[in-house]
């Protein structure tokens, strides 16, 4: 029986010729697949004369162009007074394999040259490694801190409730971060002791999609840089405080924290760290966008993802290996369903995963589900909503002097935030910094407010009048 079209496993050839070996190198290089000789694009049988040594001659040439060598079952079908030859391959469990030094792979219902990227990826997945085990040939072991090493060894032994009795240096060998007595790849990431130039990570924080009011360039060891990019995101998220009954107040944030930090360790543990390019994090008024090289990996799509149709395979085995050791990673390939579920779990719009620029985004929303206000609004109504009666009355009391909208705002804002700063009240108040830091000057000057402290790591206290 002839297939009624060409798919990921059936292609068809009204003849014997390289695109034919075309088709079975890239079969073979993804799940297998089958080339029916005698029949058209249509699917509409055309046939093929062969002779006694055909079937033959055309085996040995599949087999003496390809590399590995490749030899295809065959079938020869009789259908309507036609000849139609079958030429059938399975997965190859050596990858990749070429034909004339050129690499193929199926996609959908055609033939895919693949790029220097994709032949590497299955290579490691043949030998069952990944490129972070490969000895790094342009560092030594001098390039990594040993200060590093003996943090990670210390969580290991909080995380493990247990003590390890042997050197850091024989660790890191048992470990395979060191290699035959030489550095890996992923050991260099993972302790680089200076300047890292492929770990590099931009954060900002935008105003509008080009302009940029605060930044950080990062290029240090992974640890470190998970640390100090969710400082830095934490540092620009607005925060209410919610009122329980108990003597501490709690602290909601316009996003969620476990979502982000989920993201963040996705991303250094994933990106592909031979691409050129850097990670880009961008924090924009009403969403966070994180941006990686490298596609997806393992040949997973979106909906794949999503539906959590796939099984996990991982880039960076030896980094991901590293950050599970510490706890950072619980299980593997769990991380984006934990991620839609914390967001659902938070009230906010699901976040959106997408390929795009040879690269992999999530975007993540501040908006909510439930059409409550964001936190911002929040803060605007907390000292007027909040069952905190101090707040209440120092309020009341201190409205009853004259005072403009845009300063009764700034006080509320204060007041439900000591600690908020002269540029996160030009975000929300809607005027520029000069006029805030000039209404901030006149509620001084009336004796409703006072600043305790340095500019940097002081609070406002709101007194009564």
């Amino acid at each position: 029986m002839i297939p009624k079209a060409e798919s990921l496993h059936t292609e068809f050839k009204t003849s014997f010729s390289d695109e034919v070996i075309i088709s079975l190198v890239a079969f073979s290089n993804a799940k297998g697949g089958s080339v029916y000789i005698g029949v058209n694009d249509k699917a509409e049988l055309s046939g093929v004369e062969i002779g006694k040594e055909t079937i033959q001659n055309w085996v040995n040439e599949v087999k003496n162009k390809t590399s590995p060598q490749v030899i295809p079952d065959t079938e020869v079908i009789d259908m309507e007074g036609k000849t139609v030859i079958v030429f059938s391959v399975i997965e190859y469990p050596i990858k990749p394999v070429s034909l004339k030094g050129r690499f193929y792979k199926r996609n959908g219902n055609s033939n895919h040259l693949m790029s220097i990227d994709e032949i590497a990826n299955e290579h490691l997945k043949t030998i069952n490694t990944s490129w972070d085990f490969y000895i790094d040939p342009n560092h030594t072991i001098d390039a990594i801190s040993f200060d590093k090493v003996d943090r990670f060894i210390h969580k290991i032994e909080q995380r493990t409730q247990s003590e390890i009795q042997i050197t850091p240096r024989e660790f890191l060998s048992k470990m395979e971060i060191i290699r035959e007595g030489k550095l890996t790849f992923g050991g260099y990431l993972l302790f680089v002791s200076d300047y890292c130039m492929i770990s590099d990570i931009q954060v900002g924080r935008f105003k509008s999609d080009i302009t940029i009011i605060d930044s950080i360039s990062l290029n240090s060891d992974l640890f470190t840089e998970v640390d100090e990019i969710i400082a830095f995101i934490k540092k620009h998220l607005m925060v209410e405080y919610i009122i329980t009954g108990e003597p501490q107040r709690t602290e909601r944030f316009d996003y969620p924290l476990d979502a982000i930090r989920e993201i963040v360790i996705n991303m250094i543990v994933h990106r592909d760290y031979r691409d050129s390019s850097g990670s880009i994090i961008k924090i924009l008024d009403d969403r966070i966008e994180f941006f990686n090289p490298g596609n997806l990996y393992g040949g997973i799509s979106i909906d794949d993802l999503l539906t959590g149709n796939y099984s996990s395979k991982t880039r960076n085995k030896l980094i991901a290996k590293a950050f599970k050791e510490v706890g950072l990673i619980e299980r593997y390939g769990s991380g984006i369903r934990r991620i839609i579920d914390i967001c659902s779990s938070y009230g906010v719009k699901q976040p959106v995963f997408e390929e795009v620029f040879n690269g992999f985004r999530v975007v993540l929303f501040k908006e909510k589900t439930d059409g409550t206000k964001d936190v911002k609004d929040t803060i605007k109504d907390t000292a007027n909503d909040t069952a905190n009666d101090t707040v209440k009355d120092t309020i009341k009391d201190t409205v009853k002097v004259a005072i403009s909208k845009n300063q009764k705002t700034i006080l509320e804002l204060i007041t439900a935030r000591n600690n908020i700063t002269a540029e996160e009240l030009v975000d929300i108040v809607g005027i520029n910094l000069r006029n805030i830091r000039l209404n901030i000057s006149k509620l001084k000057a009336k004796g409703m407010i006072q600043r305790v402290g340095p500019d940097k790591g002081g609070y406002w206290k709101v007194l009564k009048s």
